[in-house]
């Protein structure tokens, strides 16, 4: 019998299915496209902060859309690491100064006169390994200590902020920095519409745009260049009583930095500035070394600091927190192989000793598991740790088993805990107060996807680093601003940026302003925008002496001087003051026209050791032109040989000439003969009795590193 239809049905055709399927999927795609999910489709309601335990409490491990954001981040870049990529390191000592019983029960810093192994690393963050050291960059300051308890990292910055406040937002800082996807350019730069875009919207960080924009951003030196933890952390002692912590590395050469035209010269000449100076540093005996310092805080005072500690875009200017000197930090022996131990070092700020723990700060506790992570991929599984470079110094025990590159054989049948088989050589947790304990700490909090209002002050800090700074740093960092906005194309980009600026300081937003074809700043525009918090704390101080980097004077230890001279050259008052020179540390080298020798008015030879091709100026911290009217006609009818001298005098460096030589700035036009001299331009004559003092002068000047001051600058062709 004939099967019945009703009507309307039909046969299914071929294709109906997939069809079908097609159409639910459209379906399922068809929803809001300017919503943001995760990498499953899920929508996100938050994409600013992780979830913790409070607005101020830790953040949660069941944070799956933190967890997925920093994963997926850290394996973007395989092996070079994402961030930090281009580095250069050394390894030293670390020696207490002051017993820190009261404060902490870490073990290396108990017993005065202690000394611990380190291993340290600098790099720049933005660029490829391949790229230049000299470039506008926050710079990484990473120690291991190699403790009796474990392996402690600190792991830092050279400087004490960072333009975001949660973890959550750490990816997206670094995707609009980095070279931009389209085309992968600019390398190494932050001159470029993604970065600026992505900052404007982000008032949160205005602090940490001023110390980018500042000198700070481009060191003369590792060797001059200050290092902090950032982020704060807690000591806590035998007895369990806690204090908040910052950390503090401070340069025994000073805090230094090179002129911006300069560092962008240095690029080309040699990429690898940084890099070479710090090993030629170490390899010639002249060990680097820092301060540690500490500034303490306990929980009571923590409260009434008018900072939230947690907040890791804010400061404690140390002149509201002195800064504690507690040790030494020495590097005293460059690396065998810069493979195994630069590149494959993992550093870890969740490496901690008893004694030194954690805090809630949102940022931190994005990095505890963020840098673990990164390192699966990085170095090959799970046991980075046992590469030599990593490997504790104490004996280590455990059940971990297996994995890739794994180099220890664990002996016998057992691998887990509690057991009975192993006889008793099996290692167990003593459940006591041995070991590391997390210090204890109410939580009682809902779970909650928000910041704590206590971080909503985004531009107080900010004009007290600008109120702080002398007049030539203000200078630059407007300069700063200006060249970094010239090179975005996108006019309403430039506009929010000066339209934020007038919240730190009116009169530096109209400044910047002024080259960029935009219109006035707009402070009420800025304060319309998404992420812009009405909140302004009432101000620590009004400014704080020690963020600036004015120097009143300091060693010379190390700093290269440019000896500049041709035939004829008078070598009375230039032997005078290399001797004052070399006693106190600082290196001299002849550069000439051309290699070999020079001929002295007395008939001497000279030994040369660079040419003005291959070694300009801006590879030395200070010049000298000794007298001698054969040698200075000879320099002054050499292009190379002036633009040498010109350019050091652009750059604000210490120049001693001597006799007839001092003809070469006044041809420029930088000062008559009965004219007072430029700022930090020694005059001199060969006269016998002037030299020593001559010598004495220069060394002054070379001291203050570098004379910003000076007049006629702009004028100068180089």
């Amino acid at each position: 019998m004939a099967s019945s239809r009703t009507e309307g049905s039909r046969k299914s055709k071929p294709g109906d299915a997939v069809a079908s399927r097609q159409k639910q999927l459209e379906s399922f795609t068809q929803g809001p496209e300017n919503l943001l999910t995760t990498n499953q489709g899920v929508v996100l309601p938050d994409n600013h902060n992780s979830l913790k335990a409070g607005v101020r409490g830790p953040s949660l491990l069941e944070d799956f859309v933190l967890r997925e954001k920093l994963s997926h981040f850290a394996h973007e870049r395989i092996p070079e690491r994402v961030v930090y990529a281009r580095g250069a390191a050394a390894h030293g000592y670390f020696e207490l100064t002051r017993p820190l019983v009261e404060y902490t029960k870490a073990d290396f810093l108990q017993e005065v006169g202690s000394r611990t192994p380190v291993f340290v690393r600098f790099s720049s963050v933005i660029g490829s390994r391949g790229s230049a050291d000299t470039v506008r960059d926050v710079r990484g300051f990473a120690v291991k200590f190699y403790t009796r308890e474990g392996n402690y990292d600190l792991v830092g910055n050279n400087i004490p902020v960072f333009f975001v406040q949660d973890a959550m937002k750490f990816p997206d800082l670094v995707h609009a920095i980095k070279p931009e996807p389209h085309h992968d350019m600019p390398q190494a730069s932050s001159a470029h519409d993604t970065f600026w875009d992505f900052v404007s919207l982000m008032p949160e960080s205005s602090h940490m745009l001023m110390w980018l924009m500042s000198d700070r951003a481009i060191p003369r030196s590792y060797r001059m260049m200050e290092g902090f933890g950032v982020h704060t952390f807690r000591l806590v002692n035998a007895r369990s009583v806690c204090h908040y912590v910052k950390f503090h590395w401070r340069p025994k050469l000073g805090k230094h930095a090179l002129a911006w035209d300069e560092a962008q010269k240095i690029a080309g000449k040699d990429p690898d500035f940084h890099r070479r100076d710090l090993w030629d540093a170490i390899d010639r005996g002249d060990f680097p070394e820092w301060e540690l310092g500490l500034q303490l805080i306990d929980e009571e005072r923590a409260a009434k600091l008018g900072v939230d500690l947690l907040d890791a875009t804010k400061l404690v200017p140390e002149e509201l927190v002195p800064i504690l000197t507690v040790g030494k930090l020495v590097l005293n022996r460059n690396p065998d192989n810069h493979f195994n131990e630069v590149e494959q070092v993992a550093f870890n700020p969740g490496h901690v000793v008893p004694g030194i723990d954690l805090t809630n700060d949102p940022l931190l506790q994005g990095r505890l598991f963020s840098y673990t992570d990164a390192q699966l991929t990085r170095l090959g599984g799970p046991n980075s740790h046992e590469l030599p470079i990593n490997r504790a110094v104490c004996p280590m025990h455990n059940f971990q088993r297996g994995g890739m590159n794994r180099v220890t054989i664990p002996k016998g049948r057992v691998s887990y805990e509690p057991n009975t088989l192993a006889n008793g050589s099996e290692f167990r947790a003593d459940g006591g107060e041995q070991g590391f304990q997390s210090h204890a700490e109410e939580i009682e909090s809902p779970k909650i996807r928000r910041r704590s209002p206590s971080f909503d002050d985004h531009y107080s800090q900010a004009t007290l680093f600008w109120n702080s700074q002398s007049a030539w740093e203000k200078e630059h960092i407007t300069a700063a601003f200006q060249f970094e906005l010239s090179r975005v194309e996108v006019p309403a980009i430039r506009q929010r940026i000066v339209d934020n600026l007038a919240h730190v300081d009116a009169r530096l937003a109209r400044k910047v302003a002024e080259p960029l074809g935009i219109g006035p700043p707009d402070a009420k525009s800025a304060a319309g925008r998404a992420g812009f918090r009405e909140q302004r704390a009432k101000p620590l101080m009004e400014s704080a002496p020690s963020l600036s980097m004015e120097s009143q004077g300091g060693p010379i230890h190390t700093r290269r001087v440019a000896v500049v001279m041709a035939a004829g050259v008078e070598l009375g008052a230039y032997k005078v003051i290399q001797q004052a020179l070399h006693d106190v540390g600082a290196t001299t080298r002849v550069v000439a026209a051309h290699l070999g020798v020079i001929n002295s008015s007395s008939g001497q030879h000279v030994p040369i050791d660079h040419t003005f091709q291959t070694m300009p100026s801006v590879m030395f911290d200070a010049v000298l032109v000794p007298g001698g009217a054969a040698s200075a006609q000879a320099l002054m009818k050499d292009g190379d040989a002036v633009h040498f001298v010109l350019e050091a005098y652009k750059h604000c460096k210490p120049l001693c000439l001597i006799g007839e030589s001092a003809e070469i700035l006044r041809n420029a036009g930088l000062g008559a003969p009965d004219a007072p001299a430029p700022a930090g331009v020694l005059i001199g004559t060969n006269e016998p009795t002037t030299r020593l003092q001559m010598a004495q002068d220069f060394i002054a000047a070379m001291a203050r590193h570098r004379h910003w001051g000076r007049a006629l600058v702009e004028q100068v062709p180089a």
